[in-house]
């Protein structure tokens, strides 16, 4: 009876950890139900395992990167006294450093990859069916409602990487192929429909990099650029044939950009954002080692539209749609260095995976860079890790993919 238990723990935990990306991505209760069993069982492994010990010590940046964003929070908290709601986000990284335990085990690759993959193709017929069949201008998902689009392409785009990712790197079976590109196709065709543009622009970079990491390891440049070039152009004919809505956005930018000015003249969601990004810098100057604390920056907003530096239009946002922005005015400058530590430790540690001979080791190393250019990019002109859905998936993924590679450097170890 051990003997099949054992037997069957790949299957089953590759199968728990493969929707995950589904459980943070729709609003019901019963999606902690998969959280809830990872979680024990991390906690078990951790506890009994010293191959998961080592593995953890092996992805220690990665593992460093998510406790200094969990303590950044914490201490934010208990220093303005905000009480113990701000830390939910927090509780949700510790969460899945926990839950990345399950990585370190033994897993049914395929089955994990290919689940991925089936959670980006549901995603997008959801986007799909938001769009075509409910006549709903901006899919957003199944989690947040309609102010969720932003966060819910983020979490399609970083799926497609994954389905990238694998596609590009491994041995791949003809079925498990065939459900990738469906992934890649309907994910990027989901987003799209989102009409965000900060996601968006934030993919393109990530998908150079996956291209041309693969050209420079196969010698195959004239391919990588041919591949490129189609997915541009599918997508700039998608763009302006069916969606005229998405291109007027992104024409829409340099207009408002130049014609922002005095309060007044905030008319337009990048008026907003430029308004927002102001009153963020002020926040900063005015406390620039403590911040005016984590969710605070309603509050902080209201007293600068009363003050007439700020206009009424931004008085409805929780947060300066700028995840840099809103580290440095929420928790100050050491709130800043943590989120750029969020970011850079996790990619100094996959970088050096990326030119690994073995397909366990680059394949998520290649895929934790391109999640990491997209959030770091994304963060620019939307805050990423405001709500819980793709902070969530950001801090699966980057910790998942790092436990992947620290298991297999920590068997090749032993091996010696």
């Amino acid at each position: 009876m051990q003997a099949v238990l054992k037997s069957w723990q790949p299957v089953a935990l590759s199968a728990l950890l493969a929707v995950i990306p589904l459980t943070v991505s729709v609003d019901h209760r019963l999606k902690v139900l998969v959280p809830v069993v990872l979680l024990g069982a991390g906690i078990w492994f951790i506890a009994s395992s010293v191959a998961t010990r080592r593995s953890y010590r092996q992805a220690w940046p990665v593992v460093l990167a998510a406790l200094l964003f969990f303590a950044c929070i914490v201490g934010n908290v208990l220093w303005h006294r905000l009480g113990w709601r701000p830390v939910d986000r927090a509780a949700h990284v510790l969460l899945y450093l926990l839950i990345a335990a399950a990585f370190t085990r033994v897993l049914n690759l395929p089955l994990l990859w290919g689940g991925f993959g089936a959670c980006a193709v549901v995603l997008g017929v959801v986007c799909l069916d938001q769009h075509y069949a409910q006549g709903i201008d901006r899919a957003y998902g199944l989690n947040g409602g309609p102010s969720a689009s932003i966060e819910f392409a983020t979490v399609l785009l970083g799926l497609s990487l994954l389905a990238l990712s694998r596609l590009l790197g491994a041995r791949t079976g003809r079925p498990e192929r065939v459900l990738l590109l469906a992934a890649v196709g309907l994910s990027v065709y989901g987003a799209l429909l989102t009409q965000s543009r900060g996601p968006l622009l934030a993919y393109v970079p990530a998908l150079v990099f996956l291209l041309f990491w693969r050209a420079r390891r196969t010698g195959r440049w004239r391919l990588a650029v041919l591949v490129l070039a189609g997915m541009v152009v599918g997508a700039t004919v998608a763009t302006y044939a069916t969606h005229d809505e998405l291109s007027e956005r992104f024409a829409s930018i340099a207009p408002a950009v130049a014609t922002y000015g005095e309060r007044q003249h905030v008319h337009s969601a990048v008026h907003e954002r430029l308004d927002m990004w102001r009153a963020a810098g002020r926040a900063l100057r005015e406390h620039p080692w403590v911040g005016i604390g984590t969710g605070n920056f309603h509050r902080y907003v209201e007293g600068e539209i009363a003050a007439g530096r700020s206009s009424p239009a931004i008085g409805r946002y929780n947060q300066p749609h700028n995840e840099y922005l809103e580290a440095a005015a929420s928790v100050g400058v050491p709130g800043l260095l943590v989120l750029l530590a969020t970011f850079l430790l996790p990619l100094g540690y996959f970088v050096r995976g990326v030119d690994d001979s073995d397909a366990a080791v680059h394949v998520p190393a290649c895929a934790g860079v391109a999640v990491v250019i997209l959030y770091m990019l994304c963060a620019l002109t939307d805050s990423v890790f405001y709500r819980v859905m793709p902070l969530s998936f950001y801090f699966f993924v980057v910790l998942g993919m790092a436990l992947l590679i620290g298991r297999q450097r920590s068997v090749m170890l032993a091996a010696d």
